[in-house]
């Protein structure tokens, strides 16, 4: 799997948005976040990271994006939650002594790092023995590419079944990586993780322009939170165990 620098960075999700709500029901399923230490690598600006606040002792939002941070910030202030910090740092190095987190969760990072072997590493550095780690990464098998690419002679950037396309190409074009779920699992297993479980992140349906097809679609094809066809879903989640021993 390559670790060529990926130049574009991801756009955060937007508070309140229906892909958060099903990214925290399905993370609830597979982790309890209630007294734990927890480290949100990627956290962007923060949407994802507030709606587990209330629940663990202290979350660590780490990023790259000052901009992303400060809005963290704010919203905290607003909100009166003081179990989040905000750190920068320099997307290579977490900011954290060995062994500082019962858990750490990573949403839509992976694709856009310089070197996914060394992001997993210092993930696996800062758990604790045991620890659980959450992440998702895009699926190729959906239909659009979620993070767009450098298309000659195309404007429109999320051109269907180009995710599809062999590795060598996507990576030519492509603003980020993609990734099947095997392929993933593998990765995950290599640097030292167990793998305890999966599922397909079904799609939010949240960039849809029309109100009311974006409420069709909800209530029907993509009611679920997952799905068992790689088709409907967007991202893949993955739920880990730092290796014992290790």
């Amino acid at each position: 799997m390559t670790t060529t620098p990926i130049p574009a960075t991801g756009k955060p999700a937007a508070y309140g948005g229906e892909l958060l709500r099903r990214r925290d029901r399905l993370a609830r399923r597979f982790v309890s976040f209630t007294g734990k230490r927890v480290l949100d690598y990627g956290c962007g600006n923060g949407a994802q990271t507030v709606t587990f606040a209330h629940d663990a002792a202290m979350i660590l939002g780490c990023d790259i994006m000052p901009d992303g941070l400060a809005e963290l910030e704010r919203v905290t202030r607003e909100q009166g939650i003081t179990t989040i910090q905000a750190q920068i740092f320099d997307g290579t190095t977490i900011p954290a002594p060995d062994a500082s987190f019962d858990l750490a969760i990573s949403f839509e990072v992976l694709e856009h790092v310089e070197d996914e072997c060394r992001t997993l590493q210092e993930i696996h550095r800062v758990l604790k023995a045991d620890g659980e780690f959450l992440i998702t990464v895009p699926n190729k098998w959906w239909v659009f590419e979620t993070h767009g690419a450098r298309l000659p002679l195309l404007p429109w950037n999320r051109v269907p079944f180009f995710s599809w396309l062999p590795a060598s190409l996507h990576r030519r074009w492509a603003h980020a990586r993609i990734y099947r779920r095997s392929q993933i699992r593998r990765l995950l297993e290599q640097e030292r993780f167990t793998v305890l479980g999966d599922a397909y992140v079904t799609a939010p349906m949240d960039v849809l322009p029309v109100p009311a097809l974006q409420r069709f679609l909800r209530r029907t094809i993509f009611r679920a939170d997952a799905t068992h066809v790689p088709f409907l879903a967007t991202a893949i989640m993955v739920h880990c165990r730092k290796r014992s021993g290790s």
